[in-house]
């Protein structure tokens, strides 16, 4: 297991906070969902992805997620900042896009702040599902999108 950073009893039940997991711990909860979905008639396949642009064999941005059910979902594309604006973030979405293309997914999800990105996942064909207004900062808006494929 890794190291607790907090722990709080309730009611006989130690809840225990951990900054980061153990693959065995990671694992289980693989079984789980598994699991849950059998029991359920459905397939989970759970399966981490991760994308990587080269520049002489430098690594200049990186695009990860998760697949699951018929979805794929992007959590996090980063293009370092002295390569932005000639098209890397694009490219890793195509190619995302592309690899899972002919597979059983039928939609790509992933999220973003005001600040961040919307307007580049929308000219990248991603439609708005809905957006989470954030009263107290506008800029911490957060956008849902959606992408059929």
């Amino acid at each position: 297991m890794s190291k607790i950073l907090k722990s709080v009893q309730n009611n006989g039940i130690n809840i225990q906070y951990h900054k980061s997991l153990n693959s065995d711990v990671c694992n289980v909860i693989d079984e789980e969902f598994g699991k849950f979905a059998d029991k359920n008639g459905m397939v989970c396949d759970y399966e981490t992805f991760a994308f990587t642009a080269l520049e002489a064999d430098k690594v200049v941005g990186i695009i990860k997620g998760h697949s699951y059910y018929s979805e794929v979902h992007i959590g996090d594309l980063v293009v370092f900042e002295k390569y932005r604006g000639r098209g890397i973030g694009t490219k890793l979405l195509e190619a995302v896009e592309a690899f899972f293309a002919d597979q059983k997914f039928d939609i790509i999800t992933l999220s973003t702040y005001e600040f961040q990105a919307p307007e580049f996942y929308r000219k990248c064909g991603y439609e708005i599902e809905y957006i989470r207004e954030n009263k107290g900062n506008p800029k911490l808006n957060k956008y849902f999108l959606i992408k059929y494929i």
